[in-house]
């Protein structure tokens, strides 16, 4: 009985999330978001601007990807940044430790992703931001709404011209289709972003691809 009670204590089973890298994980992605799109790597390469040579490095699991070119992809393949990155974590209580995330790393951004989470008509991907400094945070722009919540620091943010400031414990909320950036007025600026999509802003709506258990 003793035992029972104790068992059932401890509740639903922590999900050990996957050890794949960025790397790993982007190229098994890429490689089938391109297929559903019937597009060539030389295809790829003109829409996007990433040369074919590092587009195939990325497929082949031996690129440096950036947040520069996975954004890049996410706004050519029309799919959510975490359908190029994510490893479908299953449920019950899951932890992330964000030493133990690998870092996507920009021009002036760090980004660890921590979480996508489905609902019946959005997804949200949730990221650890960290603004660093040494220079502004330039995209232009792909599909979704994105939302940031400061935790420290001050930030200024450019949406396709409107700046704003914002200081801990601000909100801001754009359409991420126009261009828009990120400057630390002072450095680092730790900030949480949420990145919302509609379930129908996906292009094929089939599932995002999974990597293997």
């Amino acid at each position: 009985m003793t035992r029972d009670r104790q068992t059932e204590r401890k509740g639903p089973p922590v999900d050990a999330l996957p050890n794949e890298s960025i790397r790993d994980m982007l190229a098994v992605n890429l490689r089938a978001a391109r297929s559903a799109r019937g597009l060539s790597l030389s295809e790829l390469s003109r829409r996007s601007g990433i040369g074919k040579a590092t587009l195939s490095q990325l497929e082949g699991g031996t690129g440096n990807p950036t947040i520069e070119t996975v954004f890049s992809l996410s706004r050519v393949l029309e799919v959510a940044i975490s359908d190029l990155l994510d490893h479908r974590p299953r449920g019950g209580l899951t932890v992330v430790r964000g030493a133990d995330v690998e870092v996507l790393r920009g021009e002036g951004v760090d980004l660890r992703p921590l979480r996508r989470i489905e609902g019946e008509n959005s997804v949200f991907e949730v990221y650890d931001q960290v603004v660093r400094g040494d220079a502004p945070q330039r995209s232009q722009g792909h599909v979704g709404v994105e939302h940031t919540v400061v935790q420290t620091g001050q930030l200024r943010v450019d949406v396709a011209g409107r700046t704003v400031d914002l200081g801990p414990g601000d909100y801001v909320a754009f359409d991420a289709r126009e261009p828009h950036s990120y400057t630390a007025l002072t450095a680092p600026v730790h900030s949480v972003l949420l990145l919302q999509y509609r379930a129908d802003e996906r292009l094929d709506g089939r599932p995002h691809p999974v990597l293997p258990d």
